[in-house]
């Protein structure tokens, strides 16, 4: 747990990449790999992660993105799309996942399958995409840790334009929303801001024990 506690000290929004540093092969499974490993409602995960590595793509996305240099200068964006009208099929996709997984039956799951689909399906549109988009940032709390541990930089935005990036990327055909990005790499030498001094609530502000 010291170790988690120092990378999160470590850890920081860089507001400045050094475009020169590339993450490796290795390192970005591992942040894959924690990314598909987080914690979601119902273990549901639904929504997509697009890896942007495309540099004509991200030129694209960049004025949509308050114009901010991390789009292009980080090794990597990432953007967590969620699903934007859940329905049945996609419960259905995940029981069978399970059934297979565990080696179960199908028809074992069906209470746990019915609860699901008679919580989730008769939701609105807007309340279904407000309860999806949350689980992106479940998934991108898993990002941050990871990378923190392996001394990655990660800024997390929900500065840009999720329309744009829909209509760039294509998100909008596959029922799909970007809901979050991030920007990961290395941080350059001369982004003043990894020497600011953290700045949070005290423990007494923070923490209500009843």
């Amino acid at each position: 747990m010291s170790t988690f506690i120092e990378s999160q000290n470590w850890r920081y929004a860089t507001k400045k990449f050094d475009s020169t540093k590339k993450i490796t092969t290795e390192d970005l499974e591992t942040l894959k790999e924690a990314i598909r490993l987080s914690t979601s409602s119902y273990g549901l995960q639904p929504y997509r992660v697009f890896i942007i590595e495309n540099p004509e793509i991200r030129k694209q996305l960049q004025p949509v993105s308050w114009g901010q240099s991390q789009i292009i200068d980080a090794s990597h964006l990432f953007v967590f799309a969620n699903i934007v009208d859940i329905q049945e099929k996609h419960i259905d996709d995940y029981l069978n996942n399970i059934a297979t997984t565990r080696d179960l039956n199908i028809e074992d799951l069906k209470g746990y399958s019915d609860f699901m689909k008679s919580k989730i399906v008769p939701l609105s549109q807007d309340k279904k995409t407000v309860w999806t988009s949350k689980q992106t940032y479940l998934a991108m709390a898993n990002l941050l840790n990871a990378a923190a541990e392996l001394r990655i930089d990660v800024t997390p935005m929900e500065g840009f334009e999720p329309e744009k990036y829909n209509e760039i990327l294509g998100l909008d055909k596959l029922g799909l929303n970007a809901s979050l990005i991030a920007t990961v790499g290395y941080r350059h030498e001369e982004d003043v801001t990894q020497h600011y001094t953290k700045v949070r609530k005290s423990n007494e502000e923070l923490f209500i024990t009843l």
